[in-house]
C-alpha cells in the first residue's frame, strides 16, 4: 500500500508516519509540505492508494486542490481529510468534493487507524459528533421518502453526486448529456428536500445512505 502523506508540518506527518508504519510494515509513503507538491505527487506518481490531506497548508483556498487531487488520481484512491478544522461546512463541502473521510487531527491513534481501516475496506468515515451538528438551512425531515420516489437513474446520478463527481463525469460515467445530468440534480435536490450538492452528502451520511465509493 503506497499512502501520500500531505500536511504543512514536519512533526505531524512524522507522527503520521510513525503510527502507520507500526500497523503496515511494508507501507510505502510519500511526503508533501504544501498543495503544489500534493498535486506534483498525483501528476508523477502511480499507484498511491490513500492521501491524508491537510485543509490549512499554503497555497489555499483548499477546495480547489481539493478538486483538482479529486481530478487526478483515479477513483479507487482515497482522499482522506486529517484536519484540525472539523466545522460542519467543512466536513460536508470536502465529501462533497470527493472525500473518503474526514478525521479530525484531535483524535486518537487508535480512532485514526480503525478510520483508515474502514476508509480501505471502502465505507466513509466522518468525526461521530458531526452527525449531531445541523446547519441552519438543513431541513429537519429525513430524505428518505424523497429517495424513495428517484427513478433508478437519479439514483445512479445521486451516488456519484454524494462521491464528488462533476455534471461532466456523470455525464460521462452514465453516458449521458451533461445537461440531462443537471435536470436529474435538479429534480434530486428538490426531491429530498434539499438546496444544494453540500446538503445532499451530509444528509445521505446522517441518515446512513451513503452507498460507499
Amino acid at each position: 500500500m503506497k499512502i501520500l502523506i500531505a500536511d504543512d508540518h514536519q512533526l505531524f506527518r512524522e507522527g503520521l508516519i510513525c503510527i502507520l508504519t507500526q500497523s503496515f510494515p511494508s507501507l510505502a509513503i510519500l511526503e508533501a509540505k504544501d498543495f503544489a507538491e500534493a498535486i506534483s505527487a498525483a501528476e508523477c506518481e502511480t499507484g498511491i492508494d490513500i492521501v491524508l490531506l491537510d485543509l490549512t497548508m499554503p497555497g489555499g483556498p483548499w477546495p480547489h486542490w481539493l478538486r483538482r487531487l479529486r481530478q487526478l488520481f483515479p477513483q479507487q484512491s482515497r482522499i482522506v481529510i486529517v484536519s484540525a478544522a472539523s466545522d460542519y461546512d467543512s466536513v460536508g463541502l470536502a465529501m462533497t468534493l470527493g472525500a473518503s473521510g474526514f478525521i479530525p487531527k484531535t483524535s486518537s491513534s487508535r480512532i485514526f487507524l480503525s478510520a483508515i481501516d474502514l476508509i480501505i475496506a471502502g465505507g466513509v468515515y466522518l468525526p461521530p459528533g458531526i452527525l449531531e451538528q445541523k446547519s441552519p438551512s438543513e431541513p429537519c425531515s429525513s430524505p428518505s421518502m424523497g429517495i424513495n420516489v428517484l427513478t433508478p437513474r437519479q439514483r445512479e446520478v445521486l451516488e456519484r453526486v454524494v462521491h464528488g463527481k462533476s455534471n461532466k463525469e456523470i455525464a460521462r460515467d452514465l453516458g449521458l448529456a451533461e445537461g440531462t445530468v443537471k435536470l436529474h440534480v435538479t429534480a434530486i435536490l428538490r426531491n429530498l428536500g434539499l438546496k444544494s450538492r453540500t446538503q445532499a452528502a451530509l444528509a445521505m451520511v446522517r441518515f446512513e445512505l451513503l452507498i460507499p465509493a
